[in-house]
């Protein structure tokens, strides 16, 4: 009987603990994220009143790579994956430095109209104030570790307007196929007091509840899955494109910054031979392809292309911004392919790409409740289930840590980082897989 009364007041102290630290970090990063979108409004307003804003890049992008360069190379790309690398890697130690020169070289690159996110910039934000709020108070390194958690969760669910899908989306984003319960309670607590701070402050937010959704049958349950079977192609195309980006802007030998002027100019030259709606967060494009607007088939391939060239040539910024576009776009062809309601598949590929690219697909799925309703929900989650298997073992944040395989005929090391991932097929005997695939290489050999 003593031993259960001490274990439960070790219990009670712990949750009140927690409840005060992830309050207060939930206070901070609301509160630099509020700074944060207004200052990103305000430079994207004055930017956006001259037509020709985008001539800009090329020295945006240099004065990107400048600041990371040589005051915090830490906030080098898109934000969230560098918090990720520092949770797995280096305990949740995060230089204050990243804070500043991340929010200068996001903001640069957004007014110019670069390619990214707003969410990668607030995730490493408050990260980066989460861990040295813990060095200043000298925690732990598991009490950091937690920390810098709430502060990704904080900054999500502050950015998005979506404070559950921001607070899973913390104990998720680390592990393909896991999540760390132990961090649940102060992830809830820091989002939904983080999206508090910011609503408070006059932050407002884009939720379009999605009022078609046909009644249940066979077919178009059957047609949800071939969507989330074709986001997952364009999930894996996404990053496929990303890596490939970086590999060729790895291969030009220059001084880092002269880079960022190759990149600005491409980008300059797409947008000149295409148009300015594939730069910047292309927030338009989302709520139009939302609301039934007409949108060019390959727009999402555009958007890929854009964003892959602002961050590997030195552009600073996140990167599920542009997901929602690709997602959104993507979701309108597969509409409009099929004769379905744009709208509705347009938000299910929101969704389901983040699930895909991300591999988050139960704080993508619990995101799709938060921004369109519950009406599509069950929908949207079969979606963003089947996006998350056929993305395959392939991530838009390279340290994320592999907990699972997504198929018994696959063989792949666990506990490996996403990017030094080797898959090799290895379907078992007699199965309907080998047999596919012993059929396939036969035609490819004819």
């Amino acid at each position: 009987m003593k031993r259960r009364i001490e274990e439960e007041t070790v219990l009670f102290i712990s949750v009140i603990k927690w409840v005060f630290l992830a309050t207060v970090i939930g206070v901070i990063v609301g509160f630099s994220t509020t700074l944060f979108l207004k200052a990103l409004k305000w430079c994207t307003t004055l930017g956006g009143n001259s037509p020709n804003y985008f001539l800009m890049l090329p020295v945006a992008l240099f004065v990107s790579v400048l600041l990371i360069k040589y005051l915090a190379p830490d906030a080098k790309g898109h934000g969230t994956e560098k918090v990720i690398e520092a949770i797995h890697k280096r305990a949740g130690r995060i230089k204050l430095m990243v804070v500043p020169v991340k929010l200068a070289a996001t903001l640069v690159t957004l007014a110019a109209g670069g390619s990214v996110g707003k969410e990668g910039p607030c995730a490493q934000i408050g990260g980066g104030l989460a861990s040295g709020f813990a060095d200043f108070f000298k925690f732990g390194d598991n009490d950091r570790r937690k920390l810098v958690i709430c502060g990704i969760s904080a900054g999500f669910a502050s950015v998005f307007g979506t404070p559950i899908a921001g607070a899973i989306f913390g104990v998720e984003v680390l592990f393909v196929g896991s999540l760390l319960y132990d961090v649940l309670l102060p992830s809830f607590i820091a989002g939904v007091v983080s999206f508090q701070v910011s609503s408070a402050f006059g932050i407002t937010y884009f939720y379009h509840t999605i009022n078609f959704v046909p009644v249940f049958s066979e077919i178009f349950f059957l047609k949800v899955i071939l969507a989330g079977m074709f986001f997952g192609i364009c999930s894996a195309l996404l990053i496929e494109v990303l890596n490939l980006s970086e590999k060729i802007a790895g291969r030009i030998r220059v001084w880092e910054p002269l880079k960022g002027i190759i990149g600005g100019a491409l980008l300059v030259g797409l947008t000149l031979i295409f148009s300015k709606d594939y730069l910047g967060l292309g927030l338009d494009t989302v709520e139009g392809a939302l609301t039934g607007a007409k949108i060019i088939w390959y727009a999402f391939i555009l958007k890929i292309i854009f964003t892959s060239i602002t961050l590997s040539f030195g552009g600073s910024g996140g990167i599920v911004t542009p997901i929602f576009f690709i997602g959104s776009a993507a979701g309108v062809l597969f509409g409009t392919m099929l004769g379905l309601d744009t709208s509705t598949f347009a938000a299910i590929g929101l969704v389901s790409l983040l699930a895909g690219a991300a591999n988050t697909p139960i704080s993508a799925s619990i995101m799709s409740v938060e921004l369109f309703g519950p009406k599509i929900a069950p929908y949207a989650t079969v979606a963003c289930v089947v996006s998350f298997l056929m993305t395959g073992h392939r991530s838009v944040y390279p340290s994320q840590v592999l907990a699972i395989k997504k198929s018994s005929s696959l063989s792949v090391d666990m506990e490996q980082d996403m990017e030094d991932v080797v898959v090799n097929i290895e379907p078992r005997e007699k199965s309907l897989t080998k047999f596919l695939l012993q059929a396939i290489r036969k035609v490819s050999k004819k």
